[in-house]
Order: C-alpha cells, then structure tokens, then sequence
C-alpha cells in the first residue's frame, strides 16, 4: 500500500515495527459493522467497533465491543470507575480523536483514552476493528494491540 494511504493508526504499527494485517471493504458498501463483518467474510463477535464516551467527570473514554452488540453503559462506567457515562456526540468525536464516525480506530487517536476492549476478545487469536478510515480494518492479536495501547478486559456488553 502506498505510504499515502496508510492512515494515523497504521503509522503509528508500522512505526513500532508491529505486524497487523489490512482489510479493505470499500467497493461493498459496507456500512455497519455487521455489513462490514459480512464484508470481510469474518465473525461478528471477532470484529469489533469503536466507541467514544464521556463520564460524569468529564474524562473521555474508549470502548471495543463485537459489532453485534451494544455497549451497556452501565458496565461500561463500572469499569472505569465512573458513575456514569454517555456516548460522544457524533460533531465531538472528529475534533477528539482526529477520527470521523465509521471510521475511528482505538490507535492513533490525538490523544490516550482509557480503554476497555470486551472480555470475549480473549477467545481470538487475532479481532479486527477499524483502521482509522470508512472501509479499512486492522486484524491483530490482543498481546500486540496492548504493546500499542494500555487496555483491560471487561464484560461491556448489553445482555441479551
């Protein structure tokens, strides 16, 4: 791929020498993430979305989840240590991360947020979860994703 192309998040891998793998889906038209599950051809508990949130403290935090499911807020604020949390209104989250809705990726962002990847992450090898652009997934394992970025696991999900 040419060095043009690569966006924050692969700059920041390729620059601390971390192997990852690319995965475009930008002719499908994939626009959720199960559609980008499907697009890729992969699981959709293995693929995971970003999500960008507030706490009553004003802290901000991220949040990886498997594309079929929901962030329960709740669990979520728990563990963090929060009373409680919302989601990032979609007109804050470019000038936050440096990143647009449907394409932000948990690396690279302008700034460190604490992050909470769910708990069934641990049974891949390896989760996908956006490259930092509409139609760009990053696939790696869960030991080189936190040799980039400090992250524990937690059960975030809404039950169901």
């Amino acid at each position: 791929m040419a060095k043009d192309n690569k966006t924050n998040a692969m700059r920041k891998l390729d620059s601390m020498g971390i192997s990852y793998k690319e995965h475009y889906y930008t002719e499908t038209g994939a626009v959720s993430g199960l559609e980008t599950a499907r697009a890729l051809g992969e699981d959709p508990e293995q693929v995971f979305k970003t999500l960008v949130t507030t706490g009553k403290s004003g802290e901000h935090y991220v949040f990886l989840v498997p594309v079929a499911h929901e962030l329960d807020l709740k669990k979520a604020a728990a563990a963090v240590g929060e009373k409680s949390i919302v989601m990032l209104k979609s007109k804050e989250l470019l000038p936050l991360t440096g990143y647009i809705h449907g394409g932000c990726s948990p690396i690279g962002m302008k700034k460190l947020f604490t992050t909470v990847i769910n708990e069934t992450a641990e049974l891949f090898d390896t989760v996908f979860f956006s490259g930092g652009k509409i139609g760009f997934q990053i696939e790696m394992s869960l030991d080189d994703l936190q040799r980039v970025i400090p992250f524990t696991l937690h059960d975030i999900t809404v039950d169901g």
